[in-house]
């Protein structure tokens, strides 16, 4: 037995704590993580913060075991708490006091990529320690080669500036010098004060509901709510587990390109189950690479426990108790665990989407009245960098173009959602028009892009915007070599393409499938456009669920009369012949048949 696994075995159970108290303590906990949510998005300077929602907010015991995390970006929630055990190891808890802030972003340090900069702060109540109050938020730009850290090349120092963890504040003062620094390694230093501000509010309002708390219920009462939340989450973990049959359930799959290579990089995922436990083996998984998709140990952790979460205990509070039931197995050379100085750019958006995916889609294996078709796995994150034609101030802004989710038994998949990595907004046109030097020209449904099946996956999106000056665009994605996989007999989702479009609006592709057959890399750093061009991508939609030729006439005329689907679509992968002369929207002299009997999908 582990020592955590002793802590929480001996810890009291919940009738140690009346139910009432530790309901309404639960509740606290995620109250004050989500009023440090809206505290920090309230706050922030940058759109990306403000609009795109990219951060997370937690609160974590004096012994740094996750207590509750706002349902902030998801990929964050197990990532968060290596940042803040490095905080702590450098300084150590006896030279933490209150009002001291610790600012780490080094991914080999606990970090996940650089623009993810985390803040880390110790609550106290007098001279006792509570636990620690961690924000982490993805900032606009720190520097680096391209917009964004998105540079694409060989060595993590093109990716921006590397910050180990540090003091920023020191007893609620900050460190200027530092603060000046950061500043000077940005191409928009106008955000970073007023983010830095924004996740010290944020920090601030966990100390005081802390505090709070204890001022109600006593400080033993409190700690011994942390410790039965973290508890209550990891038995309902080890029952769910332990309800699953024993076995091996694995997947392969890949990334279509470091940025370097020819082939795709691939992923080899396998869940052991034994009893309680679940192990999760990468082994076999590709070596370390080149390119900017490399994923470091506490982001390949995140997305492990964040996709299990959705399969072992989704309606538990998000805790410690979660992690302490898996046990993962990660080669010490490969992708996956990446070692100073492989680049890393691409862990969050590309890699975390993919091992989500992954294990997923073996979870269907072990779990198939849960299956779900494979998701667009893939956030395809951008960012611009663009010159005001008359200021010729250069602005930067990011979006978050999302895509389809993959259909289950007896639903079709949520069509453009962000993927389950996170959980984001796409910027609004109005917002991007209103501080940028660009026109947003489309953001709607993309017809046919999702996996057909008896419940067809989501569908995909089009989104399209142009540049009123110079301008610079860099974006990772994936899903332009194969779609998105079904399940239980569904159908694989359109490929993703990346496209630019001139004045006139003739378009090429500038990634993914070319109408010659050739593949052109979707790893795009600082890709030139001139002032009046356009840029225009279509993500994917999710996995099919099911043959699709026993999916219901009625719901196939429905999509047709939606835009979802085409005509020539409803009869290649459903069988299904409409007349367009028949058809009218109201659906009233839609006349139908299946073509033939159904029939095993290819």
């Amino acid at each position: 037995m582990t020592a955590m696994e002793a802590t929480l075995h001996n810890a009291p159970r919940i009738k140690d704590l009346d139910p009432v108290t530790f309901e309404v303590l639960r509740s606290h906990f995620d109250f004050c993580c989500e009023r440090m949510s809206k505290v920090l998005q309230k706050t922030a300077f940058s759109p990306i913060l403000s609009d795109i929602l990219d951060y997370s907010n937690a609160v974590y015991d004096a012994d740094i075991r996750l207590v509750a995390q706002s349902p902030g970006c998801p990929v964050h929630m197990a990532a968060m708490h290596f940042a803040a055990q490095a905080s702590i190891k450098k300084y150590g808890k006896e030279n933490l006091h209150p009002g001291d802030v610790v600012i780490l972003n080094d991914p080999f340090e606990g970090g996940t990529h650089i623009p993810d900069t985390t803040f880390t702060m110790p609550i106290y109540r007098g001279v006792d320690l509570l636990g620690f109050a961690v924000s982490r938020g993805h900032w606009q730009d720190l520097g680096g080669g391209a917009a964004g850290g998105q540079s694409f090349g060989t060595h993590i120092a093109g990716e921006g500036l590397r910050i180990p963890p540090t003091k920023l504040f020191e007893g609620y003062e900050i460190n200027r010098d530092l603060l000046d620094l950061i500043k000077n390694n940005t191409r928009c230093p106008e955000y970073i004060e007023g983010d830095v501000q924004a996740h010290m509010g944020a920090l601030k309002v966990a100390e005081q509901e802390f505090n709070r708390a204890v001022d109600r219920y006593g400080l033993t009462v409190v700690e011994i709510a942390m410790r039965e939340l973290i508890a209550y989450t990891n038995r309902i973990s080890r029952g769910r587990i332990q309800a699953i049959p024993d076995g091996e359930y694995k997947i392969d799959d890949f990334v279509d390109t470091d940025g370097f290579s020819t082939e795709p990089i691939k992923l080899k995922v396998k869940i052991i189950i034994e009893g309680e436990r679940l192990t999760v083996d990468f082994t076999g998984t590709d070596r370390q690479c080149i390119g900017a998709i490399n994923s470091p140990l506490a982001n390949t952790y995140s997305a492990v426990y964040l996709a299990l979460r959705f399969y072992l205990c989704p309606e538990a509070p998000a805790n410690a108790g979660l992690f302490d039931a898996v046990d993962i197995i990660l080669p010490d050379d490969c992708w996956l665990n990446a070692k100073w100085p492989a680049p890393t750019i691409g862990c969050t958006t590309v890699t975390a989407a993919k091992i989500n995916s992954s294990i997923w889609l073996a979870m269907g294996q072990a779990m198939p009245e849960n299956a779900i078709g494979g998701t667009m796995s893939d956030v395809n994150w951008l960012v611009c960098a663009v010159t005001d034609p008359e200021t010729r101030r250069q602005t930067i802004f990011s979006d978050l173009p999302a895509g389809g989710w993959g259909g289950l038994s007896g639903q079709d998949g949520a069509s453009v959602r962000f993927d389950p990595t996170g959980n984001c907004m796409n910027l609004s046109a109005e917002v991007a028009e209103l501080f940028f030097p660009v026109v947003y020209e489309a953001f709607d449904i993309r017809m046919d892009s999702a996996g057909a099946g008896t419940y067809r996956g989501g569908l995909g999106a089009r989104l399209q915007f142009r540049f009123q000056g110079d301008a610079e665009l860099s974006i990772e994605t994936s899903r332009t070599i194969a779609g998105s996989p079904g399940v239980e007999g569904g159908k694989t989702s359109a490929v993703q393409k990346l496209y630019k479009l001139d004045a006139e609006g003739s378009s090429q592709v500038i990634g993914g499938w070319c109408e010659d057959g050739s593949w052109l890399n979707p790893l795009l750093a600082a890709h030139r456009f001139q002032p009046g061009e356009a840029f225009r991508i279509e993500t994917s939609g999710g996995g099919g669920w099911g043959n699709p030729m026993a999916r219901e006439v009625e719901h196939v005329l429905d999509d047709v009369l939606d835009g979802y689907i085409s005509i020539p679509e409803a009869r290649d992968s459903y069988g299904v012949v409409i007349d367009p002369e028949k058809l009218e929207i109201d659906g009233a002299s839609t006349e139908a048949l299946r073509a033939e009997e159904p029939k095993a999908a290819d």
